[in-house]
């Protein structure tokens, strides 16, 4: 796997916490094997195993986006990127970073009460198994992004200095082939 370097101490928060995500991928399989086992060889299936496997699949879902955003993955328009001066992504680079983190902060000044008060209540997602998915999911989407919004911030300061960068996609396709 190529990845980005790591060019501040938040990285390293990120990529650790990256690859516990890897580790619940790991474990969703796992439970969905023993459900298969359960349900069709001893005709027992589990109350709780797909809401598991939701719930651990929705923090897989919310931490990819921490790590696609220090591998600097996001979405970013080349062919006007590259064709413009350094200085002129820099200001793209700056606008993006100041979008997401106005974003994070009209979604946690937003969201804020309501993650508060499933949190404290721990609230429950009213099932027979009933997990406090409510509970902790809200939370933990405010705080994912909080981190995406910190993480972006780290990405332009490592990268404000940097040369300008021009991207061949068939480069950026065949190298990931081919390694």
């Amino acid at each position: 796997m190529v990845e980005h370097e790591k060019t501040s101490w938040f990285d390293w928060i990120s990529i650790a916490i990256s690859r516990v995500a890897m580790f619940i991928v790991a474990f969703i399989v796992l439970i969905m094997f023993y459900e298969v086992v359960m349900r069709y060889v001893f005709q027992s299936p589990t109350l709780w195993v797909n809401e598991m496997s939701l719930w651990a699949a929705g923090v897989v879902y919310l931490l990819a986006g921490l790590y696609v955003m220090q591998q600097r993955g996001h979405i970013r328009i080349f062919i006007l990127y590259d064709m413009v001066p350094r200085w002129t992504q820099r200001l793209f680079d700056l606008l993006s970073t100041v979008f997401i983190v106005l974003f994070a902060a009209a979604i946690v000044y937003g969201g804020g009460k309501e993650a508060w008060d499933k949190l404290m209540r721990w609230e429950t997602f009213g099932t027979a198994w009933d997990p406090p998915i409510p509970a902790t999911m809200k939370p933990l989407i405010l705080i994912t992004v909080v981190l995406i919004a910190i993480q972006a911030v780290m990405n332009l300061i490592a990268d404000w200095s940097k040369e300008k960068e021009v991207h061949d996609l068939v480069e950026d396709v065949t190298h990931e082939y081919v390694d």
